[in-house]
């Protein structure tokens, strides 16, 4: 090794798969961040970088450890920013360098490299014989390789400087990476030039062989092509002959587009068995049509065809984000399961079950993932099917017999790794032809389906690479069995908020497209979009939100025709001139204190309401009242809360006997509208306590919560969706149950902000916070400090 000189310190570039020599120009992407920094640093340091190449290309955070110590010191000539964070960079090497220390591993690896002087010919005759063996063996390396430019050959013919001859070839022609740093690491120019030899020898036996393997293959291509020639001689004769429909020639047809296919012998033996019995019929039997569209079928089928993926977490994440507002939390488990895909490409997939009321987003949010993740999308509608052979197919010797349905998505996608939608699960039938749910037992398994034999075309089909996602508006519906093989994901009906939000981002921006309408021509305020979700619509999703949206532009439409220089301002003031009389009016809320009136809340699939229970004492014999549709659990509610009342809160009824000489009448308004549930306890119980002490309760406050007979507060469900509810009709208090403080998570940030949550254990809590004038003379105290701190929590 020769002496080293001139060390200068250096940020340090390691190359996947790549070696630089000197006087080389290379060009190349950088997109890992310490490579980036690395180019940085050298553009602050007269563009000077050293450059190696790693051991093992598959580290992507490579230390010292993982990089050749030799390389080459680079000028940097070129830097253009693309895309994505990618770096298009030009440099040329040098001279030969080695790392001798690092002195900086932040933000890239920083080394003093030593810099080796060029190897001077020697003018010996060693090295004259080694300059001209390189180029004899050179001048037989491009005539098996004939892609080289002349400008390239000349330069080689022309040098005589035996280092630069060595490392301009290494650097040009198509070697192995290792081959080239060994060559890069000798410092002796008569040793490069022998392993040059050595290595270009093997390269060039390597080539001959290969071409003579592409010869034979050749050879034999064209033999096949003068077979295929005469067929088609023989056929034109059979034509003239009127000797045409040849069964012998359509089945040898079919036979060649079978080997082609390169089946699995399980499936290529029964399909070449059917040829064999096309060959020996008459090409006008019935038999013989049928074979002939179950070959085409099965033919037509993508065996072996597979869409490259293309999962990139934060595209997917955008895209998510971009198409559809809210759900957080079924964005986050689909992205995790992405995540799970890239890293684990040959896993099986999880089934993903999407269940939540019509119109909140189901198979959209389906089809954004397939369009994320670079994959064919084939939607099956199962809504109504019942019978079996709709997912399995009929068998072929049936007349007007098809695939099934699975088979016929795969086939339409052209890809044996799509993804396919199966649209409403929960409406499978099933009748004395069979039940379509237990055929899908084996299409939702991955366990199973990579052996899926549809009844037509009898042979397996592997379905282990297709994403299965289904949708499903009831979960209860789905049989156990198949509920079993899916991961579901609830989606939620949308808030108050988020319907207003996909209303001004996506909904107005769609339908001012499709009505042929600009911003400068229509607007509408964002009180105006409140009023059509709060007045016109009542429902989960949002489809009837953008069907009334569309017939606001429409209207608007016409009046822009009558008028071109017409500017259509739709507020809350003025939408009822377009869209007419109100249709749904605001929950009940009295803005006043009232005895024996107390604002509960309620759940509906369509979103929550304020539901307020009333209460009248009058004398009588200890009858109880319900009315108002009230179903058995929550009537079963009522019975527990008077109870509650009489052992729990005696000591501040005046009239403890009420029991036996009072009738207790409890409604809930709108008693057409059916009510049942059980979080309605505490709302009946303190408006039975206010209407037996005579005391107000507070209107701002609305509560929801289970009692049961010891006093206890006890969870709920739908604590968003009631929030909402409460937010909406200018509530500023809500009581919930201590063990639902978990689901303030999933509440509205607009609403956390304007109303303040109070957990509480048992109903003194409740009526402290509800009942004017209420104190303890019992157990006098503070609420408890963990109640104080999540009531903070919850207010901030």
């Amino acid at each position: 090794m020769e002496k080293l000189t001139n060390i200068k310190e250096l940020p340090v570039l390691p190359l996947r798969g790549l070696v630089v020599f000197p006087e080389m120009i290379l060009h190349f992407d950088v997109g890992r961040k310490r490579s980036r920094a690395a180019i940085d640093a050298a553009m602050n340091n007269e563009q000077e970088i050293f450059v190696t190449a790693q051991k093992d290309p598959s580290v992507n955070i490579p230390k010292l450890d993982d990089v050749y110590r030799i390389g080459t010191i680079c000028k940097i000539t070129q830097i253009v920013n693309t895309k994505d964070d990618i770096i298009r960079v030009t440099i040329q090497g040098k001279s030969r360098a080695y790392i001798k220390e690092v002195t900086n591993n932040v933000p890239c690896i920083f080394a003093n490299i030593a810099e080796v002087p060029k190897c001077e010919p020697k003018n010996t005759v060693k090295e004259a014989a080694l300059v001209k063996a390189t180029k004899s063996i050179f001048d037989k390396y491009i005539e098996l390789l004939p892609n080289f430019s002349p400008e390239y050959i000349f330069k080689v013919t022309m040098c005589s400087d035996p280092s630069e001859i060595a490392d301009y070839i290494a650097g040009n022609i198509i070697l192995d990476f290792i081959n080239k740093q060994t060559i890069l690491e000798e410092f002796d120019s008569e040793k490069r030039l022998e392993l040059l030899i050595e290595i270009l020898s093997d390269e060039l036996n390597i080539i001959e062989v290969e071409n003579d393997i592409l010869e034979k293959a050749r050879m034999k291509i064209e033999q096949n092509q003068r077979e295929y020639l005469l067929r088609e001689q023989l056929s034109v004769i059979q034509q003239e002959l009127g000797e045409d429909d040849n069964p012998t020639t359509e089945a040898e047809q079919y036979i060649e587009k079978l080997q082609k296919l390169n089946l699995p012998e399980e499936v290529y033996k029964p399909l070449f068995k059917e040829c064999s019995r096309l060959k020996k019929m008459s090409s006008g039997s019935q038999e013989a049509n049928v074979i002939r569209n179950y070959l085409d079928i099965v033919l037509e089928l993508p065996w072996n065809k597979y869409t490259k993926e293309n999962i990139n977490i934060k595209k997917a994440r955008a895209s998510l984000d971009s198409n559809h507002y809210g759900m957080e939390k079924v964005k986050e488990r689909i992205i995790e399961q992405l995540a799970v895909r890239k890293l684990n490409p040959n896993g099986n997939a999880n089934i993903i079950c999407l269940v939540g009321p019509p119109g909140v987003g189901k198979t959209s949010i389906a089809q954004s993932i397939a369009k994320a993740i670079n994959r064919k999308c084939s939607r099956i509608a199962l809504g109504g099917i019942k019978d079996e052979a709709e997912i399995r197919g009929h068998r072929k010797t049936y007349i007007g017999s098809i695939p099934g349905r699975i088979i016929n998505s795969i086939k339409t996608a052209g890809s044996c790794n799509p993804l396919i939608i199966l649209d409403e699960v929960d409406k499978l039938g099933n009748d004395y032809k069979g039940d379509p749910t237990s055929a899908l037992l084996e299409v939702l398994d991955s366990e199973q389906n990579s052996k899926f034999v549809d009844h037509y075309i009898e042979v397996p089909f592997d379905l282990s690479k297709v994403m299965f996602i289904t949708t499903a508006n009831d979960l209860s519906l789905i049989p156990e069995p198949l509920r079993d093989r899916m991961d579901v994901i609830e989606l939620p009906s949308y808030t108050r908020e988020e319907k207003f939000n996909i209303a001004k981002k996506h909904l107005v921006k769609k339908q001012l497209e499709a009505n042929g309408l600009t911003k400068d021509n229509f607007k509408i305020s964002n009180k105006g979009i409140y009023a059509i979700i709060d007045s016109y619509t009542r429902e989960a999703g949002v489809r009837n939100l953008e069907r009334t949206i569309a017939t606001l532009m429409r209207k608007s439409a016409v009046k822009i025709l009558e008028d071109e220089e017409l500017i259509i301002k739709i507020t809350d003031k003025n939408i009822s001139e377009f869209l007419g009389a109100v249709r749904y009016r605001d929950d009940h809320n009295s803005k006043t204190d009232e005895i024996g009136v107390v604002n509960g809340l309620a759940w509906t699939s369509v979103g929550g309401t304020l539901l307020p229970i009333e209460v009248a004492v009058m004398k009588g014999k200890g009858n109880l009242l319900l009315t108002g549709s009230l179903g058995d659990v929550m009537q079963e509610s009522a019975k527990a809360a008077i109870t509650c009342v009489r052992k729990n809160l005696e000591n501040y009824i005046t009239n403890t006997d009420f029991y036996k000489d009072c009738d207790i009448h409890i409604h809930a308004p709108e008693g057409a509208v059916p009510k049942d549930g059980p979080s309605a306890g505490v709302t009946m119980a303190t408006a039975i306590f206010s209407a037996l002490t005579k005391k107000k309760v507070k209107s701002s406050v609305a509560m929801t919560g289970e009692i049961t007979l010891r006093g206890k507060v006890m969870p709920i469900g739908g604590l968003r969706e009631k929030s909402m509810a409460a937010y909406k009709n200018g509530i500023n208090t809500v009581i919930i149950p201590f063990e639902n403080i978990k689901d303030l998570e999933e509440v509205d940030p607009v609403v956390k902000e304007n109303v303040n949550f109070v957990p509480v254990k048992d109903i003194t809590e409740v009526l402290e916070t509800s009942v004017v004038g209420f104190t303890k003379n019992v157990h006098k105290g503070k609420k408890s400090s963990v109640t104080d701190h999540y009531s903070n929590v919850v207010r901030q």
